[in-house]
């Protein structure tokens, strides 16, 4: 497929994913959209649409305006589900937040967004109130009744930090509607934030046809019978968009969880006869460590999408028969810019008789041939960090520290250009210079060390993030963050975070060296209980120690290679 003939086929299937779950609420009225299975609740398209439909009409009755930004605070996922196509239903960006953050993070996000809502729960009430200078002029408050799994009976006061409160279940079932406009494909979506390697985080502007493209490999292997398992957060875009919007293109059912939980990772697959399925390096040692069964199989559970791909791919699909595993590159900046198909089990077909859903091997095999996407047999063994061949929608090189192309075989920095107006990220929210540095040369700059096979297959690898960035428990970590944070206790002076390689999987686990103000001598625990206050919990050093002064350079750039020798050499690595 020519990037002119991909390109015409992602623009003919529709940009707006709010005109697509219409389309859907008018073909399948009664057809299940989500099945939420922390609570058994279920919404057909047309039930979803409406109550997204008067949720719009609500935040705009309330004084919301079109072009403003809404936040996201929670961890319900289908009241997130619910707000981020409400939201861009009335005309506004979504903003979803890590429901991890607290304190200074938290307070940065707001301040940063300056939303003009965020929809939240009684949850949240505590880490709000420290974070109350930063706090919106609206609430949208779900309040958990009795019987729902996230009940505790806590509530909002009456009056917050002089805002305004706002019933999230009332804007749902509001008796006006948003009215029928539909954006354009350059229209903002979203301001998805992602951590910074030299400052804090930074808010990534997507618009709509950054969605499409972002899913566009996704979902072209579904049929209209697949269903989808969703475990990860929304304020991913692995969850909100790979997951939840692609469903939208094809009329696909979503099982729709808070979080992944490996002793009911199976049962929830029954529960909603999923079919396809993402799964996180940190997941598979779990799934892997259950003992055998001959059940293993008894699944529907015929397609999953592995990122990075793990050495043991072909070991998970062969126990639970998984036909197809695909791989790529997933970035909240330039979306899907790589994609790749494992044929798994051969000839064998892996899904029971009568439990498949999803298209036969052999449309999956011919799908691929039509879309050019490359298909290996999973017993070759394949390059660490594979990640396929390059979307025909983009122009991708590895490139030098001077933007000159390297030769295959060569690791450098992975650059990628549009073809086609709208495919990346528009800017950095409200940092042109951040903007202009990662767009230097005309190349987006990922920040990712990648490299091309020198066996001229076209095919490329993902070797290490570049700048500072750890990839713990499934989040994107931030080394400027983790020691900016660790840096505000009194007795601290300065510290240094890198990463080691984590017990399981292939991610990692983060050290940090502390060097205490002259005169002070804090503990460990001090350390660790200021981080548990200041910090999400993946983003805790797993190993903390101290120094009298970090190893800097002339120029007093830590040198960070010597505390990892250091490190390495203490824990045997």
């Amino acid at each position: 497929m020519t990037p002119e003939q991909a390109f015409a086929e992602m623009v003919a299937q529709g940009d707006i994913a709010t005109d697509k779950l219409a389309e859907c609420a008018s073909r399948w009225p009664n057809k299940v959209f989500v099945h939420y299975g922390e609570d058994g609740v279920q919404l057909t398209f047309a039930q979803f649409a409406d109550m997204t439909d008067r949720f719009a009409g609500g935040l705009l009755a309330a004084g919301v305006k079109p072009g403003d930004a809404v936040s996201v605070l929670t961890r319900n996922s289908l009241v997130s589900a619910l707000a981020m196509f409400g939201i861009w239903r009335a005309g506004c960006l979504f903003a979803p937040i890590n429901f991890n953050f607290k304190g200074p993070q938290l307070s940065y996000q707001l301040a940063d967004t300056k939303p003009a809502a965020l929809v939240t729960d009684p949850a949240f009430l505590e880490i709000l109130t420290e974070a109350a200078d930063a706090c919106p002029p609206r609430l949208v408050i779900h309040t958990p009744k009795s019987g729902d799994h996230d009940h505790t009976g806590a509530t909002f006061p009456p009056a917050f930090n002089n805002v305004a409160l706002l019933d999230f279940a009332a804007l749902c079932a509001h008796r006006d509607k948003a009215p029928p406009v539909s954006p354009g494909p350059f229209d903002l979506a979203n301001i998805v934030y992602t951590s910074g390697t030299t400052g804090p985080s930074k808010g990534v502007l997507q618009n709509f046809r950054w969605i499409n493209q972002y899913t566009f490999f996704l979902r072209a292997f579904a049929s209209e019978d697949d269903v989808i398992y969703c475990d990860l957060p929304l304020y991913h875009v692995g969850g909100a968009f790979a997951l939840l919007a692609r469903a939208v293109w094809k009329g696909n059912t979503v099982g729709l969880w808070d979080r992944f939980s490996p002793t009911q990772f199976w049962e929830r697959i029954a529960e909603v006869g999923a079919s396809y399925a993402i799964l996180l390096d940190v997941m598979t040692p779990w799934l892997l460590g259950a003992p055998p069964s001959d059940r293993d199989r008894a699944n529907t559970l015929s397609m999953v999408h592995m990122q990075p791909l793990p050495p043991n791919h072909h070991e998970v699909a062969t126990r639970f028969g998984i036909d197809f595993v695909t791989a790529g590159f997933g970035q909240t900046e330039s979306g899907n810019p790589f994609v790749g198909a494992i044929d798994e089990l051969g000839d064998e077909d892996g899904v029971p008789e009568g439990l498949r859903k999803s298209h036969s091997k052999q449309a999956i095999r011919a799908l691929c041939e039509k879309l050019g996407v490359l298909v290996v047999d999973g017993a070759t063994k394949l390059p660490t960090g594979f990640m396929g061949r390059p979307s025909p929608l983009l122009e991708v090189a590895i490139l030098d520290e001077d933007d000159n192309r390297c030769a295959p075989g060569v690791v450098g920095q992975l650059g990628i250009r549009p073809r086609f107006p709208g495919l990346l990220l528009q800017e950095y929210f409200k940092k042109p210079e951040a903007t202009l540095k990662t767009f230097r040369n005309l190349w987006f700059h990922t920040g990712d060390a990648c490299a091309e096979l020198p066996d001229g297959s076209g095919v490329y690898r993902f070797v290490d993030r570049m700048g500072g960035f750890f990839r713990v428990r499934g989040e994107n970590v931030s080394s400027f963050e983790v020691e900016a944070l660790i840096s505000r206790h009194p007795k601290v002076q300065a510290t240094a975070a890198l990463p080691i390689p984590a017990a399981e999987g292939s991610e990692d686990d983060i050290v940090a060296f502390v060097q205490p103000v002259a005169g002070e001598s804090p503990s460990e625990d001090e350390i660790r209980e200021h981080a548990r206050a200041v910090m999400p919990r993946y983003m805790i050093p797993k190993h903390i120690r101290f120094v009298e002064a970090l190893p800097v350079t002339p120029t007093n750039k830590v040198e960070k290679y010597k505390l990892k020798q250091q490190i390495a050499k203490e824990l045997g690595l």
